[in-house]
Order: C-alpha cells, then structure tokens, then sequence
C-alpha cells in the first residue's frame, strides 16, 4: 500500500495553476500527482502478519538507516547514516533520523511495542527524493521525503508529525490491515494523524492542551497562508490561501464529502474521526498518548476491525476499548462516547 501525506485535492489544485509564477509549483505538484498514481498502481504484494508472540517481544533499540537518493527516483539510494553514527550536517539526513528515533520511542514507551510491525522491524528512510518532490510516503516497507518545491512546501523532514503519519501507515498495515477506499480508508489516515500528533507530543512532552493538533507544522513556506496540511482540533481551518485554496475537511458527518476522487475521500472526511479523537484528549487532559492513545491503539491492535470498517463501526469499536480499559462507568467512556455524538457518528 502506498500511502502519501499530501493530499491528492491539494496537489490538484496546485496543478491546475496556469500563472507564470506558478509553473515550477504547478510542474511540481503534476510529477507528485503522476508518481504516487504510477506507484499504487503497482500495489505492493501482502506483508505477513509477525507471530502473536513476536509482537509481543520487548522493545529493543531502534534499527536506523538513512538513505540518500541525490535527486533520482532510484530506491533505496546510498546509505548516508546507521544506527548509532553521528550527525552528518545534512538536515533532512538528521531530521530523518531523529524523527524515526522519537517515532520507535513513542511505540516502545507509550505501548510497549516492538518498532512498526510489533516485532523489531529496521527502520529506513530515504531522503533528497526526486526533484522539487513535494510529498513523502510510506510504500509499504520504508519512508521517502521529497525535498518540496521551495515555494509552497519545505523539506518533509521538517515535520515531525508527518513522519510519525507515515510510519504509522506501517502499524495499521501490521495489524487491522484497513482498506484504503471510502470510511475504512479515511479510517486508514485518521489512524496515521492520531499517531502522528501523539509521536510529536510525546518526544516535545506536550499535554493535550498544550499541543498545535496539527498535521504538517512546518511544511508551508511563508509564501502560504496557513499553518499545516491539516488541523485534527479544528478541521476545515488548517489553511485559506489564494493558491492552495482553504481547507476543506469536514468536522461533522454533517458536512461528510461524498467522492469517487482520492479512493472515496480518504483525505478529506479523516478530518471526522480525527476531530472525535482530539474531542476525547482534550476532554480528558493530561497526555494525549496516555489514556486516549491506548484506547485508539488497543482498537487498531486487537482484531476488532474488519478491513472494510465504517466510521459506526470504528465508534462502537474505540468504545468497547474505553470500556476494557477503564470501565463502562469511567470518565474515559464517557469522553469517548460524547466525542462521537459531537461529530455526529451514530453509535
């Protein structure tokens, strides 16, 4: 499963500009479009589920190897840095690095597992990607960063959630395997924004309250009139510029986006179940990855979830964690279960 962190509505847009001064965004955001449809039409064959007992194993160090593609679209590229060298200088090089370490530490502190798929998987990354590549993606067995065109988008390295995002596609791959189409596929990227947030808020040991909530802090220049790609508090506000367009996630099943686009919307109505999950942290306060983070992660992990999960399905799922978790009667229950009736997702 490919899964790339900018959305396709928005790379769209950016290809249909026909300004001058807009060419090299416009021939960037083209090549992003036709590469990612390119990869996921060559879908990458099932990865085996690790043994029960292999997930469980304790957590080891991390297995860290950048790779250096000098622009080509050859990977893995040159290994630049290993586990346990020194910094190179080079920023996206260390900015990968760093955040695949905070990535492994939030899994082995937070839920005790064992790296991406449960049960010690190396860690690779590949950095300098393409040309003007505005995008970074998980193919199913590592992590690739485009450099960004400069004028809309830095380097993705610069995003700590944006890697933790991408990474966490490798988690759902490993466990509820989700679809990638239609409220499972939102599902897909709602569980990738809500590891995202909490693999940023742990290693800057933020409480619920203190955290941004957003998705790709740091990638706009400041050309752009925004602060992310996405917001999980506030969807829909994450961005309003005059070449990006404004955000349009929804935040209720009210405003749900019915679409044969981005496999059925998977982008876009994530904004739902990505607001019901900062609702339940905030209502609960303290660290998102403490309470909130385990219900969400035992509801991934635990064999509940078909791979065609609907948005009911899922709600009735995080609620039936609440409950082994922390009680029917507990405040954690509740928070869940107002959550989803505040995005409107029927129980």
């Amino acid at each position: 499963m490919i899964c790339s962190i900018v959305p396709p509505y928005m790379l769209r847009r950016l290809a249909a500009h026909k300004e001058p001064r807009l060419r090299v965004i416009a021939r960037a955001a083209k090549e992003s479009l036709l590469h990612i449809k390119s990869l996921q039409a060559v879908r990458a064959l099932p990865v085996p589920v690790p043994a029960p007992t292999a997930r469980q194993a304790k957590p080891g160090p991390p297995k860290r190897t950048i790779y250096d593609t000098g622009s080509t679209e050859v990977l893995p590229g040159k290994p630049v840095r290993r586990e346990n060298r020194p910094a190179t200088g080079d920023a996206a090089v260390d900015e990968a690095y760093d955040a695949l370490g905070e990535t492994h530490a939030l899994y082995a502190e937070a839920f005790s597992r064992n790296s991406i798929n449960g049960a010690g998987l190396k860690l690779d990354a590949t950095v300098h990607y393409g040309e003007l590549y505005d995008n970074a993606f998980w193919n199913g067995s590592q992590m690739v960063f485009g450099d960004g065109d400069g004028q809309i988008f830095h380097r993705f390295t610069k995003s700590l959630s944006v890697v933790g995002h991408e990474l966490a596609h490798g988690v759902t791959q490993y466990t509820a395997a989700l679809a990638y189409r239609n409220q499972a596929g939102a599902l897909n990227e709602s569980m990738s924004d809500v590891f995202g947030v909490l693999v940023e808020q742990h290693a800057k040991k933020q409480s619920a309250a203190e955290a941004s909530w957003l998705i790709g802090e740091g990638l706009f220049t400041d050309a752009v009139q925004g602060a992310a790609l996405r917001s999980m508090k506030a969807p829909g506000s994450a961005y309003d510029d005059d070449v990006l367009g404004k955000d349009p996630q929804p935040d209720s099943m009210d405003k749900y986006v019915r679409t044969t686009a981005d496999n059925g919307g998977v982008h876009i109505n994530s904004g739902i179940p990505n607001r019901a999950f900062a609702l339940v942290a905030l209502a609960l306060g303290g660290n998102a990855w403490e309470a909130p983070g385990h219900i969400w992660y035992n509801t991934l992990t635990n064999g509940s979830l078909p791979a065609t999960c609907t948005f009911g399905r899922f709600a009735k799922a995080t609620l039936a964690s609440a409950t082994e978790l922390f009680g029917a009667d507990s405040p954690e229950h509740d928070a869940v279960r107002k959550a989803w009736e505040t995005v409107k997702v029927k129980l």
